[in-house]
């Protein structure tokens, strides 16, 4: 093996290995040709990306080990594939940093989806991002200015602030971000 060639390694939960595969290993094949890189997936989780002697992205690794990390933390593979694209970075947040039991992030985790998925369709809507509570992490997905908005209007809760605290936070990081959309197209 060419020594240039860069290896990552992460685990995943097992429960979701059949997602990364998908029907007839569809997704896995379709990350492996478009990033034109190696997957090994290991039934306990452990998941090996090897880069190509035909890869073209210096990158590629590190973005399929990112639609994993994304997948593994529930997001769907098409959500996840937007990782292929420069523009997008995902962010994942560990609950147990603002939890002190099982208790407190589950309590967490239900004001950061809110009363319906009230409180999380909010703030993916606000920041056109796409945001996955699974486990014990919340994960943001989209793109680098939106998933710093997103990720401290969750952080904000986390914290304990007020859903209309975070709320206006978030309206007014809206109009700041239309605005210079405008100013781009003057």
């Amino acid at each position: 093996m060419d020594t240039a060639m860069n290896v990552e390694v992460l685990k995943i939960p097992k429960e979701r290995i059949g997602v990364i595969v998908g029907k007839g290993g569809e997704i896995k094949n379709r990350i492996e040709k478009e990033l034109k890189v190696e997957i090994d997936i290991e039934e306990d989780g452990e998941i090996t990306i090897f880069s190509t002697k035909e890869q073209e992205d210096p990158l590629a690794t590190w973005k399929a080990r990112d639609i994993i990390k994304a997948i593994g933390r529930g997001f769907n593979p098409e959500k996840s594939l937007k990782l292929i694209s420069d523009d997008y970075i995902i962010e994942i947040i560990d609950i147990t940093e603002h939890a002190s039991s099982d208790n407190a992030v589950k309590r967490l985790k239900g004001r950061v989806i809110g009363s319906g998925g009230k409180s999380r369709r909010y703030i993916e809507e606000l920041t056109d991002t796409d945001v996955s509570v699974y486990g014990k992490t919340i994960a943001v997905l989209g793109d680098y200015e939106s998933v710093q908005i997103a990720k401290e209007a969750i952080n904000m809760i986390l914290r304990g602030n007020s859903h209309s605290k975070m709320y206006k936070y978030l309206e007014r990081h809206r109009q700041d971000i239309k605005r210079k959309e405008l100013e781009l197209w003057k």
